[in-house]
């Protein structure tokens, strides 16, 4: 699914880590990514959270798109920083999932992000955005 991600792919986040229910991405914030205040885009900071989410819930297979999401921004990031998202399932049931997922600087928490997911029906076409 990321090899196909066009969006992440320009942005240069890269997949570095994985399990069942589990990913961890990274990218670097570069200069096109500041916003007027000279600290990271917060929609950058969501598309860094979402792949993670992505990559997590569907990490066992099954087609898996968000049926929503949310985050709250705790510290600004910079021109610079390497930022990772770690994300995290808490819980599925049926076709649904919760996700957590903490953007960090180092051991800093930049953002906190949660995810819901839903596994496609199969044999059905489903369109969502991630």
């Amino acid at each position: 699914m990321l090899e196909a991600d066009r969006a992440s792919a320009a942005l240069g986040i890269e997949l570095v880590g994985r399990g069942e229910g589990a990913a961890t991405c990274r990218m670097r914030v570069t200069g096109e990514m500041v916003n007027g205040h000279g600290t990271a885009h917060g929609g950058y900071l969501f598309l860094l959270a979402d792949t993670a989410f992505a990559c997590a819930c569907n990490s066992r297979g099954p087609v898996t798109v968000a049926a929503g999401a949310d985050i709250t921004f705790v510290a600004p990031a910079w021109e610079g920083d390497e930022l990772r998202a770690v994300a995290q399932e808490r819980v599925s049931y049926g076709r649904s999932g919760l996700y957590d997922v903490t953007v960090l600087r180092g051991e800093q928490v930049v953002a906190e992000f949660r995810g819901r997911s839903r596994t496609a029906t199969p044999g059905r076409q489903e369109v969502a955005p991630s």
